[in-house]
């Protein structure tokens, strides 16, 4: 195992989180091996209908942010199993709604496959460990100043443009 080999499987965990929060279905897509699986609270079964189903479920969200902590990679030739400690906040419209506005600590447990594209999941248990409803606690902005979006006028999608131009694509 080399050290590429770790960073590579941690960076495709964070590209994961970066999709899922930007509602990037492709960049989602892109992180899973062709026959890719994965296990979250409220669907199992293979990565092109886990994403169908996220196309559905994050849009009732105003947005998530997935924050990473906790990673080790164990890497066994072509394979590799990681789990990765988070937290992802959710938050939503009412902001009195439990389902809408939560945090929960979770750990993703992978099983990575060495493809000609890079490291892929072929198996992931989204594994919640604790949910927490933030119904109520939302607060409004203290002052003017950039804001997230879930589209191309993000500061992310907008600096990535501006830098990698063509290149900034997923």
């Amino acid at each position: 195992m080399t050290d590429a080999d770790r960073r590579d499987i941690h960076d495709t965990v964070l590209r994961y989180c970066r999709a899922v929060d930007r509602l990037d279905y492709a960049g989602i897509r892109a992180v899973y091996a062709e026959d890719g699986v994965d296990h979250h609270t409220g669907f199992s079964g293979p990565a092109d209908d886990y994403v169908a189903w996220l196309r559905e479920v994050l849009p009732r969200l105003d947005g998530t942010m997935h924050v990473i902590g906790n990673h080790l990679a164990e890497v066994a030739g072509d394979e590799a199993v990681a789990e990765t400690y988070g937290t992802a906040v959710h938050w939503g419209t009412p902001s009195s709604d439990a389902r809408r506005n939560f945090t929960t600590g979770f750990r993703y447990v992978d099983h990575f496959v060495r493809t000609p594209a890079g490291w892929r999941i072929r198996e992931r248990y989204a594994v919640r460990e604790w949910t927490r409803s933030d119904a109520g606690r939302l607060l409004a902005p203290e002052g003017a100043g950039p804001r997230g979006s879930r589209d191309g006028s993000d500061p992310l999608a907008v600096v990535r443009q501006a830098v990698l131009g063509d290149r900034a694509v997923g």
